[in-house]
């Protein structure tokens, strides 16, 4: 008896495979990750993240209309700030001059319409590389916080559409949220990293900005006090709905492929767009091995961001994104 069921006649050909398929990639999915440096001309490949680049504030004034042009309409920006205006208390994080506040302002004046989001959190501004305050071996939560809140204040000022916590720290999101609306800054978005987990997969993007915990004695070596275990997954759940409880427009689940399961989990728990940071251990790892010719590079990139929206991703923070919008035409 021949089944009446040929689950096969949906696959046969190209055109009713892209009919029938449930999970399509476009530009506005992802979100661009930038690394800004001082300087003038410089355009430097980070040798940890091949074909991924520092840039100063020109070429990144360029780089934002080129990212326009293919339908790439919000970026994430980092700075890579010089060790001289390094200290324990991310004081460079506030100047209003700061390179941040600038690569805000040049993104503005080069790309309007261009949504900007920017890293808040102090490890590329700690002598130490950590997300916080460190003192007698401890980083400190409350104190913390309240640089966060000046930082994010001084990005809203500067321009940025969305701040972004990185850090971790226990109630940084209400403080943020409470000290812009102090500041009448009501419509700047705040984009919680809530699940943010002590993974492995960082050493790359802490090359690029060169803000990995340092090897001092009565420093932590390592940030799991404050990241998260990457064993747990009822964590999670509670980390999203207190910062949706707090004020975040916006959640993020980070590093990608390894904790999809979470994705598919806070997608059924909270009812605010939730972001995915493919990070730079995921990509390095692509790269590498279809250096080495073992994988197929295009095939591979585009199931992995295929796989992160299926997921549950409303938005993809990923340094494929201008690679893979190439290719999707």
């Amino acid at each position: 008896m021949y089944p009446l069921r040929r689950n096969r006649r949906l696959r046969n050909s190209t055109v009713i495979r892209n009919l029938v398929r449930e999970t399509i990639l476009t530009p506005s999915d992802f979100l661009v990750p930038l690394f800004v440096v001082e300087g003038n001309g410089i355009k430097e490949e980070i040798d940890s993240m091949p074909q991924y680049y520092r840039i100063s504030l020109d070429i990144l004034r360029k780089e934002v209309k080129e990212l326009w042009g293919l339908g790439l309409g919000a970026v994430l920006l980092f700075v890579k700030v010089p060790e001289n205006l390094k200290d324990n208390k991310g004081t460079e994080a506030l100047n209003e001059f700061g390179l941040m506040q600038r690569a805000i302002k040049t993104v503005k004046e080069a790309c309007p319409e261009m949504l900007v989001m920017t890293d808040v959190a102090l490890d590329p501004y700690s002598i130490y590389g950590h997300d916080g305050i460190v003192a007698n071996g401890v980083i400190l939560n409350d104190e913390t916080s309240e640089i966060l809140a000046q930082m994010s204040i001084s990005h809203a000022e500067a321009g940025a559409d969305f701040v972004a916590p990185s850090d971790m720290m226990d109630g940084r999101i209400q403080i943020i949220r409470e000290a812009l609306e102090d500041e009448e800054l009501i419509n700047t978005g705040i984009m919680s990293y809530c699940a943010k987990y002590a993974s492995g997969l960082y050493g790359p993007f802490r090359n690029a900005l060169q803000s990995a915990p340092t090897d001092i004695e009565n420093v932590p070596r390592d940030k799991q006090s404050y990241q998260m275990d990457p064993a747990n997954r009822l964590e999670a759940i509670k980390e999203a709905h207190m910062d949706v409880d707090e004020g975040a427009d916006i959640i993020m689940v980070k590093p990608g492929i390894s904790y999809l399961d979470i994705v598919r989990e806070l997608k059924d728990e909270v009812d605010v767009p939730i972001a995915v940071y493919q990070v730079s251990g995921e990509y390095a790892m692509i790269k590498a091995a279809a250096e080495k010719g073992w994988i197929d590079h295009n095939t591979i990139m585009l199931e992995q961001l295929i796989s992160i929206k299926r997921a549950g991703a409303d938005i993809i923070a990923s340094y494929f994104a201008k690679e893979a919008v190439k290719l999707l035409g």
